[in-house]
């Protein structure tokens, strides 16, 4: 089919620098010229950005839109690439002024591949699909657009605009890193964490280390430690622990290989001395537990903070845990945190205060062990 446009009535409405457009449309013709991005890996290379379909919502959506009395008042909103053009119908109408009336003019190729559209769905996609499936005719919505100039700052904005709703906190990790945008303060503070966390699993440039393929994320199904334990782990560490000499507190970057080589040589070695205990999931370890992950972290910080992770292999950090391992009741057994505090191995939860009393007893083992250590 040869290419066409679709020719809209619509308000460009000036935000700051920047411009949104107000339109209506049928929303059956959405997917003519709009791709649903979701979230997968190509080549160990995040791709899309969006939730996968949630199938059952849809069903109910569409069940909704064939009844009478059906109304979607909220708007689908949309991201377009320069191909889509707005021709305000005053020629001199002046940018500076907060709306204009006009035409979007969006082409139309039905044999372009979903990810040769000139438009991406940022939110809506369930409404979508579920308007592109029901037995109506037609469906009119309305749609805000808005031009990205690349794919990162649509996911930018896809964060921006999901930020006051549930957005599973795994699809938000994994897309953090691959963003331009001025974010809120909690999820640009979480930007250099969640870098670190992806080449960690998918072993990007680094080959592969103790966390690779181990991370439960949306593209990452077969991992079994939860994302978010490592997260907090790297985080406290960047911010308050051993990792914080890699780190700029001016901008929030950081020194990444230098982060790599510290976590890897220091879950390498938990890796080697709790070898069963690091390949079984949460439900049977409580090393690749939240608590586990956590509180092990903070071990790291105690005995590495201020050195160099070319200069970890001189700490003896292997021999202080293999010394701890009597100590432990990973998967087994029962936990001995003092008088009147015996605890079966599973009989810790990723809360607070199991985090803290754990850490607090793998703490005082190491410290020991590591004055045993210095005495040899």
């Amino acid at each position: 089919m040869p290419e066409q446009t679709i020719v809209l009535p619509a308000i460009r409405i000036r935000q700051g620098n920047q411009f949104i457009f107000a339109f209506g449309i049928d929303g059956k013709r959405v997917h003519e010229f709009a791709a649903v991005s979701r979230v997968h890996r190509t080549d160990q290379t995040l791709a899309g950005y969006q939730r996968p379909e949630v199938l059952s919502h849809i069903r109910a959506i569409r069940r909704y839109l064939e009844t009478d009395a059906a109304i979607l008042p909220n708007a689908i909103v949309l991201a377009f690439d320069d191909r889509v053009e707005f021709k305000a119908l005053d020629a001199g109408a002046s940018e500076a002024a907060y709306s204009t009336v006009g035409h979007l003019i969006i082409p139309v190729d039905t044999d372009l591949a979903d990810d040769e559209k000139p438009a991406w769905l940022v939110d809506g996609q369930q409404r979508s699909a579920a308007i592109r499936d029901a037995d109506v005719d037609e469906f009119p919505v309305a749609a805000v657009g808005f031009i990205a100039k690349d794919e990162a700052e649509q996911r930018s904005q896809f964060i921006l605009v999901n930020n006051t709703k549930p957005l599973p906190k795994g699809l938000i990790h994994e897309l953090l890193p691959t963003t331009s945008a001025e974010l809120p303060a909690a999820y640009a503070r979480r930007r250099l964490p969640a870098s670190v966390l992806n080449i960690l699993n998918f072993g990007v440039g680094g080959g592969e280390g103790p966390f690779t393929g181990r991370i439960s994320t949306p593209t990452m199904a077969d991992g079994y430690i939860r994302d978010n334990s490592v997260l907090k782990m790297i985080e406290n560490s960047l911010y308050e622990g051993a990792l914080y000499q890699y780190r700029n507190p001016e901008d929030g970057t950081g020194d990444i290989p230098s982060i790599l080589m510290h976590l890897n040589y220091f879950w390498g070695a938990v890796a080697r001395v709790f070898p069963l205990e690091w390949r079984l999931p949460p439900t049977k370890s409580r090393l690749t537990h939240g608590a586990g992950i956590q509180s092990l972290g903070y071990v790291m910080d105690s005995l590495t903070e201020g050195v160099p992770a070319a200069e970890l292999p001189g700490l003896g950090i292997e021999e202080i845990l293999v010394d701890l391992r009597e100590h432990c009741a990973w998967t087994d057994g029962t936990w001995n945190f003092g008088p009147d505090q015996v605890r079966r191995w599973n009989g810790i939860q990723n809360t607070p205060n199991d985090v803290r009393l754990l850490t607090s007893h793998l703490l005082r083992v190491v410290r020991t062990s590591g004055s045993l250590a210095s005495q040899r």
